[in-house]
């Protein structure tokens, strides 16, 4: 038996969800003002949600997620613009689709045949289970079906969680749930990091990241096999949904889902539950010694503050005197001879050395042709102040040697660890060199900023 849950929206603030004040969004009643199409007006009429794993806004303010990503490169093969309405629900997107009020809805949304029935279908992008999750402390953790009886589960309202809990319910009893016509999952998810929810359903994408911020959720179990993430258009927009189709399954549409793969998903290293809970501890209790020192090194490097304090991280802990056995020392763990060039006397004053780190980040990254493009040029000057200059150009020529391209981070995480091959490193001038901890590095440092940036906002 399913209840409908109706409460007010708790305001609850974590790193990731930086999100822009949604509009006012028609009810699916209203009678929507007629919309021409893309190819009449140039403007590609969009229907999202705020989150992480499809539209939000960085702490510069620019709008980023993997939906953002796709349709915006789908948007620009056909030469149109983009108009995004924000709405708060999968509910709301629904009826934006149902109202006729946009040509396209890329919001997350998984493809299911109910909804086929009502809006045309779309490309799919993304594959993923449905899983429940509870908090790590939760007793029993319900393992099987059988065991949800009794449990409290919580759900997003109209999302495609309702229809996989109605129809566990139908095989085992005593499976209760209600649905929440306000909160999003992600926030779902949350209030069970806060244990004031037992449990809840979500995509393993959205888990995925989740958990990186709140260490203390749990997979109880897979509620589904593999699902596909797709767009979906009104049935009077059916030509956009079938050039969507067409794109999609383009070269440039694949080049498209493997960018989005590789920024968004890709980097995410195995669940450590000792790592993240350590950082979000860290969080609170060091980075407000430093937080002050990291945003003045972004004002006179342009280098950003929650990625020097995700480098410090990587590096020391946010320890001042962290020393390691080869003798690298300090908050930004710089060599001697790094130190000197950089005119630090002291690598253990965390001033000095956040100040010096940040200008030797600053001079790897501006030591990189321009014509490399963001975030892959970042993310080399960061494998430039791990490795060192020298093994970094090393690879970047094996790339080119290799047909591969060295102004892509993808190509490069791959050709780099070939710099301990004994069958490609002896031809290089630097010689032998650790290449695969470069490519570690820099996605634990990704890894890291996504949970840090939130103190910065």
């Amino acid at each position: 038996m399913t209840h409908v849950h109706k409460r007010g929206m708790a305001l609850i603030l974590f790193p990731l969800a930086l999100t822009i004040t949604a509009c006012s969004q028609p009810s699916a009643e209203q009678a929507s003002a007629e919309i021409g199409s893309p190819e009449e007006t140039g403007v590609l009429q969009v229907a999202t949600r705020n989150g992480s794993t499809t539209y939000y806004v960085d702490r510069h303010e620019n709008p980023i997620g993997p939906e953002y990503s796709l349709v915006s490169k789908f948007a620009e093969s056909k030469g149109w613009t983009v108009e995004w309405t924000m709405y708060e629900s999968t509910a709301q997107v629904l009826a934006a689709l149902e109202s006729g009020n946009t040509h396209l809805a890329a919001a997350g949304l998984t493809h299911l045949p109910s909804r086929t029935e009502r809006f045309t279908r779309g490309p799919a992008h993304t594959e993923i289970t449905e899983q429940l999750v509870c908090h790590r402390e939760q007793r029993p953790m319900p393992r099987l079906p059988e065991e949800m009886a009794g449990v409290e589960i919580r759900v997003t309202a109209a999302s495609s969680y309702v229809e996989t809990l109605n129809k566990l319910a139908g095989q085992h009893e005593g499976i209760a749930f209600t649905e929440d016509d306000e909160l999003t999952t992600e926030i779902l998810l949350s209030e069970v990091a806060e244990q004031d929810l037992d449990c809840t359903v979500a995509d393993s994408n959205i888990v995925q990241v989740m958990r990186r911020h709140f260490p203390h959720l749990e997979v109880a179990m897979n509620l589904s096999s593999g699902k596909n993430l797709g767009w979906y258009a009104p049935k009077a927009f059916e030509g956009i949904a079938d050039t969507a189709h067409e794109w999609m399954n383009s070269s440039a549409g694949d080049e498209a889902i493997g960018d989005m793969e590789t920024r968004y998903y890709s980097y995410i290293g195995e669940f450590d539950f000792v790592d993240l809970r350590a950082l979000n501890r860290r969080i609170e209790d060091r980075l407000p010694d430093y937080k002050s020192e990291f945003e003045a090194a972004e004002e006179k490097t342009g280098m950003p503050a929650d990625l020097l304090a995700a480098l410090s991280y990587q590096e020391s802990h946010w320890d001042p005197a962290a020393v390691s056995p080869t003798g690298v020392r300090g908050i930004m763990m710089l060599t001697g001879n790094t130190a000197e060039s950089l005119g630090v006397t002291d690598r253990l004053d965390p001033v000095a050395a956040i100040d010096g780190g940040a200008r030797y980040l600053a001079d790897r990254h501006r030591r990189l042709p321009d014509t490399i493009p963001e975030p892959d040029r970042t993310f080399l000057a960061l494998a430039s102040y791990n490795i060192g200059r020298g093994h970094l150009l090393d690879a970047r020529q094996l790339a080119r040697d290799l047909g591969k391209n060295p102004d892509s981070w993808e190509d490069m995480a791959e050709v780099l660890p070939l710099k301990a091959d004994k069958r490609y490193y002896p031809s290089t001038r630097y010689g032998y060199a650790r290449g695969y901890e470069p490519v570690h590095y820099v996605q634990r440092i990704r890894n890291y900023r996504d949970v840090i940036q939130g103190a910065f906002e």
